[in-house]
């Protein structure tokens, strides 16, 4: 077993919750995607932060470009490791 991890960077708060909740339905997780506020360099208001979507894929059955596309639909991408 592998410890690979996609994380999926969207432009705020309400698109990552989105996002985890519609990944679950559309990929049938085994576990909930971690959500992770992640500042962007030198800011420090809280609008000005981008928020990671972080999901486990021990098995590696999820497709790198098929999550691209997804988080796409929240002006979003998948963060190469």
């Amino acid at each position: 077993m592998s410890d690979v991890r996609h994380v999926l960077v969207l432009p705020d708060r309400d698109a990552a919750e989105e996002a985890a909740e519609a990944l679950g339905e559309r990929f049938g997780l085994d576990e909930e995607p971690q959500l992770v506020r992640d500042a962007l360099a030198g800011e420090d208001d809280a609008e000005d932060a981008q928020w990671l979507v972080v999901l486990r894929d021990e098995d590696e059955r999820l497709d790198p470009a098929e999550l691209d596309e997804f988080a796409g639909k929240w002006d979003g991408w998948r963060e190469e490791p």
